[in-house]
């Protein structure tokens, strides 16, 4: 089965002709920009809140969220206004992945990286070092150039059973090493592994919203479409456990780091191996996606390794402020 959905090169053996380019496709963009910004302010958020509590519960979540971290966060102001922050950011990008091609539109989501360094920056009073800024510059200018080609190379393709099929396998895989990766690693409390494992899962969630939405488009639900709704949840809930323990071991914008580069060229590569969105692009496209691709994933890792944030917790520090300290206790 596998093989008669893939060949040789990864690529699917069906290409169907692609859905014509239509300009109300690049409304998505504008879309993408708005939720980008609410990305970035509800991780922000959503991280202040986690702090707070767990200073208040006197345990830190580096080995995983308990009932009582979950419980205290729900009460928290700054948590439920960066939860409905990250519902809107999702609106919005739901909105953008139903007008536009997911390799346009899902990228453009790296803005909120810039947003989210300015804002932490400046709350916490952590100057970012050249190094860091470097990274950031490194992911922000390869995911531009990567929208920048994307953006009059690829369109829609109608989505077939085979490439759902192939979608849904490839994320089965990725799933059961995402499980394993979380038992091993939830009480070393290394931010990269839960950055990387939020963004795949992420990215996948994306595909599938994607695979939904055009879907209903084409007027052709199922049930194959009712497990891609499925696995959207599943992703999502365990992809939100990942970006969670991300927030007490690391800095927000290293999670956001994950969120809009590892995520979008996670769900681009879907969208080009398997949905077949560049299809009909120039050979020279390609190559450009796997060196921005590549690129953009060793700026990453940069701001793992280099931010002065990184790998620590509020509760490592003994007399001196918080990583993230609340402007407001009622926060």
């Amino acid at each position: 089965m596998v093989m008669e959905l893939f060949g040789a090169g990864g690529f699917l053996l069906e290409l169907p002709e692609g859905i014509p380019l239509d300009p109300r496709q690049y409304w998505g963009i504008p879309l993408a920009l708005v939720g980008a910004a609410l990305l970035a302010f509800g991780a922000q958020y959503q991280s202040r809140g986690l702090n707070k509590v767990e200073r208040i519960v006197g345990v830190s979540a580096h080995a995983g969220l308990s009932l009582r971290h979950m419980l205290s966060l729900l009460r928290r102001p700054s948590w439920v206004v960066g939860t409905v922050l990250l519902g809107l950011a999702v609106v919005f990008q739901l909105g953008s992945l139903a007008l536009s091609p997911i390799t346009i539109v899902q990228p453009i989501g790296v803005v909120g990286l810039i947003i989210t360094s300015v804002l932490n920056s400046r709350i916490s009073g952590v100057r970012l070092g050249k190094r860091v800024t470097a990274s950031i510059a490194l992911a922000v200018g390869s995911v531009a150039v990567f929208v920048f080609v994307a953006a009059t190379n690829v369109r829609d393709q109608v989505v077939t059973d085979a490439k759902l099929l192939a979608i849904l396998i490839t994320f089965g895989v990725v799933l059961i090493l995402a499980r394993i990766l979380f038992v091993l690693y939830r009480h070393r409390g290394i931010a990269l592994i839960y950055i990387v494992g939020a963004g795949v899962l992420y990215g996948f969630v994306a595909t599938f919203a994607k695979v939904v939405i055009s879907r209903l488009q084409q007027g052709d639900f199922e049930w194959l479409t009712w497990t891609c709704v499925a696995a959207l949840a599943a992703g999502g809930l365990l992809g939100m456990l990942f970006v969670q323990n991300a927030y007490s071991s690391g800095p927000p914008d290293l999670v956001v780091a994950g969120l809009t580069v590892i995520d979008p060229m996670v769900a681009v590569f879907i969208g080009i191996l398997i949905l077949g969105e560049a299809a009909h692009a120039p050979a020279w496209v390609s190559v450009v996606f796997v060196i921005t691709g590549a690129t953009a994933m060793v700026g990453v890792i940069g701001i793992s390794r280099f931010h002065p944030q990184s790998g620590k917790s509020v509760l490592d520090h003994t007399g001196k402020m918080p990583v993230v300290t609340p402007v407001d206790p009622e926060d």
